[in-house]
Parts: C-alpha cells; sequence; structure tokens
C-alpha cells in the first residue's frame, strides 16, 4: 500500500504543469514565514534560470521547487 502511495506522490512531483498550477502547489505547501511566489516572481526566476525549462513554460515541483525557493531566500528584494 505504502509503495503506491509513495509512487502517485513521485508522479504528481515529477509532472510538468503550468506556472499557475505550479504557483498555487507551492504557495499552498511552503510553510508559514517562507517566502511566497507570485506571478511576476516564477517570471524572474524562469529568465534568470533558462536552463531549467526545457519545456518552455512548464513546471515540476521535483525540478524547480527547491530551486526557487532558494532562490527567493537568496533574493529576499525580489
Amino acid at each position: 500500500m505504502r509503495n503506491k502511495k509513495d509512487k502517485e506522490q513521485k508522479e504528481q512531483n515529477e509532472a510538468l504543469v503550468t506556472h499557475l498550477v505550479f504557483l498555487e502547489s507551492y504557495n499552498k505547501n511552503i510553510p508559514v514565514g517562507f517566502p511566497r511566489a507570485s506571478v511576476a516572481i516564477l517570471r524572474k526566476f524562469q529568465d534568470a534560470h533558462p536552463t531549467l525549462f526545457k519545456h518552455k513554460d512548464m513546471w515540476s515541483v521535483d525540478r524547480h521547487r527547491k530551486r526557487l525557493f532558494d532562490w527567493l531566500s537568496s533574493n529576499p528584494d525580489i
């Protein structure tokens, strides 16, 4: 049973989604007090890291969440 749930979670994290779906998930699941994202911030991140976007405007939790979080933490004036 656990393996099925883990597999489903992995598939969700690796799924390519639009920036709006990613944004909603990111802000919903980030702990209180941590930097939140907006569409403008996602665009700035995308411009700063074009090599992370091989599928144009598609995002994934697995590939982008931690990197966005680290980038926001390093750039508090954004």
